[in-house]
Protein backbone atom coordinates (compact mmCIF):
# COMPACT_ATOMS: atom_id res chain seq x y z
CA UNK A 1 0.00 0.00 0.00
CA UNK A 2 1.49 2.96 -0.49
CA UNK A 3 1.89 5.74 1.81
CA UNK A 4 -0.23 8.44 3.02
CA UNK A 5 2.33 10.31 3.88
CA UNK A 6 6.21 10.51 2.05
CA UNK A 7 8.88 13.06 2.16
CA UNK A 8 11.70 13.15 -0.41
CA UNK A 9 15.36 14.73 0.27
CA UNK A 10 13.59 17.75 2.35
CA UNK A 11 16.09 20.76 3.39
CA UNK A 12 14.61 23.27 5.73
CA UNK A 13 16.20 26.05 6.79
CA UNK A 14 14.04 29.34 8.95
CA UNK A 15 14.58 32.52 7.71
CA UNK A 16 17.93 34.19 8.76
CA UNK A 17 19.36 31.15 9.84
CA UNK A 18 22.31 29.28 7.92
CA UNK A 19 22.05 25.82 9.71
CA UNK A 20 19.11 23.83 8.02
CA UNK A 21 16.61 22.07 10.58
CA UNK A 22 16.45 19.26 8.10
CA UNK A 23 18.95 18.55 5.21
CA UNK A 24 17.90 15.25 3.16
CA UNK A 25 15.16 14.22 5.31
CA UNK A 26 13.44 11.57 3.68
CA UNK A 27 10.27 9.43 5.53
CA UNK A 28 7.00 7.51 4.28
CA UNK A 29 4.12 7.42 6.92
CA UNK A 30 1.59 4.13 6.22
CA UNK A 31 -1.58 4.70 6.07
CA UNK A 32 -4.26 4.14 8.75
CA UNK A 33 -1.71 4.00 11.16
CA UNK A 34 -0.55 5.76 14.69
CA UNK A 35 2.91 6.85 13.99
CA UNK A 36 4.53 8.81 16.91
CA UNK A 37 7.31 11.57 16.39
CA UNK A 38 9.47 10.98 19.35
CA UNK A 39 12.30 13.00 20.29
CA UNK A 40 13.76 15.87 23.02
CA UNK A 41 12.84 19.58 22.95
CA UNK A 42 14.34 21.19 19.87
CA UNK A 43 14.81 17.79 17.67
CA UNK A 44 12.44 19.35 15.08
CA UNK A 45 9.32 17.56 15.70
CA UNK A 46 6.86 20.55 15.53
CA UNK A 47 8.66 21.59 12.04
CA UNK A 48 8.40 18.76 10.55
CA UNK A 49 4.10 18.73 11.18
CA UNK A 50 4.00 22.02 10.15
CA UNK A 51 5.81 21.07 6.54
CA UNK A 52 3.36 18.61 6.12
CA UNK A 53 0.78 20.59 6.39
CA UNK A 54 2.16 23.25 4.64
CA UNK A 55 2.40 26.01 7.26
CA UNK A 56 5.91 25.96 6.37
CA UNK A 57 7.84 25.35 2.74
CA UNK A 58 11.06 23.24 2.34
CA UNK A 59 13.72 25.19 0.47
CA UNK A 60 13.96 21.94 -1.40
CA UNK A 61 12.25 18.09 -1.65
CA UNK A 62 9.25 16.85 -1.98
CA UNK A 63 6.02 16.36 -0.45
CA UNK A 64 3.59 13.61 -1.15
CA UNK A 65 -0.34 13.52 0.50
CA UNK A 66 -1.81 10.64 -1.21
CA UNK A 67 0.76 10.46 -4.07
CA UNK A 68 -0.21 14.27 -4.35
CA UNK A 69 1.57 16.90 -3.94
CA UNK A 70 0.28 19.42 -1.66
CA UNK A 71 0.53 22.22 -4.55
CA UNK A 72 -2.20 19.94 -6.31
CA UNK A 73 -4.99 20.35 -3.32
CA UNK A 74 -7.08 23.12 -3.19
CA UNK A 75 -7.38 25.04 0.42
CA UNK A 76 -11.03 23.30 0.56
CA UNK A 77 -9.54 20.03 -0.48
CA UNK A 78 -6.97 20.33 2.30
CA UNK A 79 -9.09 21.16 4.76
CA UNK A 80 -11.05 18.29 4.61
CA UNK A 81 -7.74 15.80 4.33
CA UNK A 82 -5.66 16.65 7.12
CA UNK A 83 -6.99 17.95 11.11
CA UNK A 84 -4.41 19.78 13.11
CA UNK A 85 -4.26 20.02 16.56
CA UNK A 86 -1.53 22.65 17.81
CA UNK A 87 0.28 23.12 20.52
CA UNK A 88 -2.03 26.34 22.84
CA UNK A 89 -3.74 26.79 19.97
CA UNK A 90 -5.36 30.15 20.50
CA UNK A 91 -9.22 30.08 20.49
CA UNK A 92 -11.71 33.37 19.53
CA UNK A 93 -13.13 35.35 23.05
CA UNK A 94 -16.49 35.24 22.59
CA UNK A 95 -17.55 31.84 20.95
CA UNK A 96 -18.83 28.69 22.92
CA UNK A 97 -17.15 25.51 22.98
CA UNK A 98 -19.64 24.55 20.20
CA UNK A 99 -19.52 27.60 17.83
CA UNK A 100 -15.49 26.45 18.20
CA UNK A 101 -15.82 22.97 17.22
CA UNK A 102 -17.92 24.28 14.35
CA UNK A 103 -15.24 26.20 13.09
CA UNK A 104 -13.61 22.09 11.57
CA UNK A 105 -16.89 21.89 9.38
CA UNK A 106 -15.30 25.23 7.32
CA UNK A 107 -13.94 22.78 4.58
CA UNK A 108 -17.65 21.85 3.95
CA UNK A 109 -19.41 24.89 3.87
CA UNK A 110 -20.06 27.53 1.23
CA UNK A 111 -17.85 31.11 1.49
CA UNK A 112 -20.47 32.71 4.21
CA UNK A 113 -22.79 30.04 4.68
CA UNK A 114 -23.84 29.03 8.27
CA UNK A 115 -23.53 25.23 9.45
CA UNK A 116 -26.55 23.58 9.52
CA UNK A 117 -28.11 21.06 11.36
CA UNK A 118 -26.05 17.85 9.98
CA UNK A 119 -22.42 20.11 10.91
CA UNK A 120 -24.11 20.77 14.26
CA UNK A 121 -24.64 16.94 15.01
CA UNK A 122 -20.85 16.41 13.45
CA UNK A 123 -19.78 18.65 16.27
CA UNK A 124 -21.90 16.85 19.08
CA UNK A 125 -20.69 13.70 18.50
CA UNK A 126 -17.13 14.84 18.00
CA UNK A 127 -17.76 16.86 21.82
CA UNK A 128 -18.67 13.29 22.63
CA UNK A 129 -15.98 11.69 21.92
CA UNK A 130 -13.63 13.59 23.99
CA UNK A 131 -15.77 13.44 26.81
CA UNK A 132 -16.93 17.51 26.55
CA UNK A 133 -20.52 17.68 25.82
CA UNK A 134 -21.79 18.88 28.71
CA UNK A 135 -19.28 22.31 28.48
CA UNK A 136 -21.11 23.12 24.45
CA UNK A 137 -22.77 25.72 25.93
CA UNK A 138 -19.46 27.13 28.20
CA UNK A 139 -17.18 30.16 26.94
CA UNK A 140 -14.07 28.94 25.46
CA UNK A 141 -12.54 31.65 27.67
CA UNK A 142 -13.87 29.68 30.76
CA UNK A 143 -12.00 26.73 30.15
CA UNK A 144 -8.85 25.00 31.71
CA UNK A 145 -5.96 23.92 29.75
CA UNK A 146 -6.56 20.65 29.55
CA UNK A 147 -10.26 21.34 28.91
CA UNK A 148 -9.25 23.66 25.92
CA UNK A 149 -7.07 20.61 24.76
CA UNK A 150 -9.79 18.19 24.28
CA UNK A 151 -11.98 20.75 22.68
CA UNK A 152 -9.21 21.77 19.87
CA UNK A 153 -9.31 17.86 19.19
CA UNK A 154 -12.97 17.83 19.02
CA UNK A 155 -12.70 20.53 16.63
CA UNK A 156 -10.13 18.62 14.71
CA UNK A 157 -12.37 15.77 14.98
CA UNK A 158 -15.24 18.02 13.21
CA UNK A 159 -13.00 18.40 9.90
CA UNK A 160 -13.71 13.98 9.13
CA UNK A 161 -10.21 14.50 8.14
CA UNK A 162 -8.10 11.52 6.59
CA UNK A 163 -4.93 12.62 8.23
CA UNK A 164 -4.81 13.77 12.28
CA UNK A 165 -1.86 15.68 13.02
CA UNK A 166 -1.47 16.13 16.83
CA UNK A 167 1.27 18.71 18.00
CA UNK A 168 2.16 17.31 21.76
CA UNK A 169 -1.61 16.40 22.02
CA UNK A 170 -1.53 15.15 25.83
CA UNK A 171 0.19 18.01 27.47
CA UNK A 172 -1.84 19.96 30.25
CA UNK A 173 -4.24 16.82 30.37
CA UNK A 174 -4.57 14.62 33.46
CA UNK A 175 -3.68 10.81 33.57
CA UNK A 176 -7.34 10.03 32.87
CA UNK A 177 -7.81 12.06 30.05
CA UNK A 178 -3.95 11.59 28.90
CA UNK A 179 -5.66 8.14 28.25
CA UNK A 180 -8.63 8.95 27.04
CA UNK A 181 -6.73 10.58 24.10
CA UNK A 182 -4.57 8.28 23.54
CA UNK A 183 -7.60 5.52 22.89
CA UNK A 184 -8.90 8.08 20.55
CA UNK A 185 -5.79 8.10 18.27
CA UNK A 186 -6.05 4.13 18.24
CA UNK A 187 -10.21 4.57 17.15
CA UNK A 188 -9.45 6.79 14.72
CA UNK A 189 -6.52 4.39 13.06
CA UNK A 190 -9.31 1.87 13.28
CA UNK A 191 -11.32 3.85 11.44
CA UNK A 192 -9.09 4.61 8.41
CA UNK A 193 -7.62 7.76 9.91
CA UNK A 194 -3.62 8.15 9.37
CA UNK A 195 -2.72 9.71 13.02
CA UNK A 196 0.35 11.14 13.34
CA UNK A 197 1.78 12.63 16.88
CA UNK A 198 4.29 14.26 18.54
CA UNK A 199 5.76 13.66 21.89
CA UNK A 200 8.95 14.09 23.97
CA UNK A 201 7.56 11.13 26.26
CA UNK A 202 9.10 7.69 25.22
CA UNK A 203 6.07 6.21 27.42
CA UNK A 204 2.93 7.54 25.25
CA UNK A 205 4.92 6.03 22.07
CA UNK A 206 3.54 2.72 23.85
CA UNK A 207 0.16 3.47 21.64
CA UNK A 208 1.96 3.68 18.04
CA UNK A 209 2.48 1.45 15.13
CA UNK A 210 5.13 3.22 13.12
CA UNK A 211 8.15 5.40 15.35
CA UNK A 212 10.32 7.89 14.11
CA UNK A 213 13.49 9.07 16.48
CA UNK A 214 14.58 12.62 15.78
CA UNK A 215 17.72 14.24 17.12
CA UNK A 216 18.59 17.80 16.62
CA UNK A 217 16.56 17.60 13.17
CA UNK A 218 17.99 14.04 12.03
CA UNK A 219 16.14 11.10 11.87
CA UNK A 220 17.80 8.73 13.81
CA UNK A 221 15.17 5.21 13.31
CA UNK A 222 12.15 5.36 11.50
CA UNK A 223 10.24 1.89 11.12
CA UNK A 224 7.69 -0.72 13.18
CA UNK A 225 7.63 0.25 16.87
CA UNK A 226 8.36 -2.97 18.13
CA UNK A 227 11.91 -2.49 15.97
CA UNK A 228 12.48 0.98 16.56
CA UNK A 229 11.63 0.87 19.95
CA UNK A 230 14.94 0.03 21.70
CA UNK A 231 17.50 0.74 24.55
CA UNK A 232 20.11 1.66 21.89
CA UNK A 233 18.13 3.99 20.34
CA UNK A 234 16.35 5.75 22.51
CA UNK A 235 19.59 6.34 24.33
CA UNK A 236 20.68 7.24 21.32
CA UNK A 237 17.75 9.67 20.35
CA UNK A 238 17.86 11.39 24.04
CA UNK A 239 21.71 11.33 24.91
CA UNK A 240 21.22 9.29 28.09
CA UNK A 241 21.09 5.88 29.36
CA UNK A 242 17.70 4.19 28.41
CA UNK A 243 16.37 0.97 29.23
CA UNK A 244 13.11 -0.65 28.09
CA UNK A 245 11.13 -3.02 29.83
CA UNK A 246 7.79 -4.74 29.14
CA UNK A 247 4.71 -4.47 31.80
CA UNK A 248 1.66 -5.98 31.16
CA UNK A 249 2.48 -5.97 27.65
CA UNK A 250 3.06 -2.55 27.57
CA UNK A 251 6.75 -0.87 26.28
CA UNK A 252 8.27 1.00 29.40
CA UNK A 253 10.90 2.93 29.81
CA UNK A 254 13.32 3.35 32.48
CA UNK A 255 15.84 6.18 33.19
CA UNK A 256 18.39 6.66 35.52
CA UNK A 257 17.35 8.84 38.62
CA UNK A 258 20.85 9.53 39.77
CA UNK A 259 22.29 9.10 43.05
CA UNK A 260 20.44 9.19 45.92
Amino acid sequence: MPPMIALSEIRFTYNGQKHAVFENLSLDIPAGSVTAILGPNGAGKSTLLHLILGILSPASGRILLRQRSRQQYTRRELGRLIGLVAQDEAMPFNFTVLEYVLLGRAPYLPILQTPGPEDGQVAQRALTTVGMEAMAERSVQTLSGGERQLVTIARALAQQPRILLLDEPTSHLDLSNKGRVLQLMCQSADDGVTVVFTTHEPDLSAVADYLILMRQGQTLAAGPADAVFTSDNLSQTYGVPVAVAQVDGQRVVLTPTGPA
